[in-house]
């Protein structure tokens, strides 16, 4: 169930485990970072755009444990999922990639 300590503005019957929200930010945002910081050749630039990603990651999930629709919990598993997600995608990106010959940057 979802937490009950606030008063909702709209009422979800659907299951607070795993948090969408945070599952798809991560799978979506970490995936799009570490795609375009393979491909920037300036260490700062692959940085800002690894901390952007995650950052970004971190606020949507946070925000939803803040606004009372999810447990801490929920939002983790969700996390963990979209980041497992996203190193699958990343990976097989990197294998295809090899597999023609291109060189991506590490």
């Amino acid at each position: 169930p979802r937490p009950d300590l606030v008063a909702h503005v709209v009422e979800v019957s659907s299951a607070s485990f795993p948090s969408g929200h945070a599952m798809v930010s991560a799978a979506t945002y970490l995936t799009i970072g570490a795609l375009l910081a393979r491909v920037q050749e300036r260490r700062s630039v692959k940085t800002y755009i690894h901390v952007t990603a995650v950052l970004i990651t971190l606020m949507i999930g946070v925000s939803r444990v803040y606004l009372g629709v999810h447990w801490p919990t929920d939002v983790l598993a969700g996390w963990c999922l979209g980041a497992a997600w996203s190193i699958l995608c990343v990976t097989i990106a990197g294998w295809f990639a090899r597999r023609r010959g291109a060189t991506l940057r590490a």
